[in-house]
């Protein structure tokens, strides 16, 4: 019987070692190795090394000379991320898109139709960093204007930061907004704030 028992304790105690310690060491390293940039939460950083975000967290824009993120359920808290929960037929879902979508209307000048879905729903978790080009396309007037440039220039910089699909055949094309406002203060002088 005591021979049982230090074998179960023996196993116990080396299994503890191997699997809670060895193991997330062993996999931790290579994460670093192989994954740096992930590994580290995708940072974004300015020419100076600091950090200015992440590419896997929406940021708030407000100002018009950068481009606007998706609406976030979370008030792009990173701390308490989540989407609103609401049904497609909640009454305070359906009020708070239709006050997105006149905001929209009114500061781009133009008409609901134009407007993608995303720009006036929160996606799941509330803080996607991504827009589609169509919504950039539908801002990039604002900007050029507020920035004093072309709209032409303005495009290209958008072109410049449009990712595809996933190995081109997953997902849709899409912008990350933060890196394009720092491509646009990058080339084009930087904004007060945001």
């Amino acid at each position: 019987m005591l021979t049982e028992l230090i074998a179960g304790v023996r196993f116990t105690l080396v299994t503890m070692v191997l699997l809670g310690g060895v193991y997330n060491v062993a996999l931790w390293g290579i994460g670093r190795l192989v994954f740096h940039d992930q590994a580290e939460g995708s940072l974004i950083r300015r020419a100076d090394g600091s950090v200015a975000g992440s590419a896997l967290i929406a940021q708030r824009f407000t100002r018009d000379e950068y481009f606007h993120p998706r609406p976030s359920a979370a008030d792009y808290n990173a701390a308490s991320t989540s989407g609103s929960n609401y049904g497609p037929s909640n009454p305070d879902h359906l009020a708070a898109v239709r006050g997105r979508l006149d905001a929209i209307v009114a500061r781009e000048g133009t008409t609901p139709d134009r407007v993608p879905s995303e720009m006036v729903t929160a996606s799941g978790a509330g803080m996607d960093p991504h827009i589609p080009p169509a919504a950039a396309e539908l801002e990039v007037a604002r900007v050029a204007r507020t920035r004093n440039v072309g709209v032409d220039r303005v495009r290209a910089i958008v072109a410049a930061h449009t990712e595809g699909p996933t190995w081109c055949f997953l997902g849709r094309s899409r912008i990350n907004v933060l890196e394009l406002n720092m491509a646009l203060d990058a080339e084009l002088g930087a904004g007060a704030s945001r």
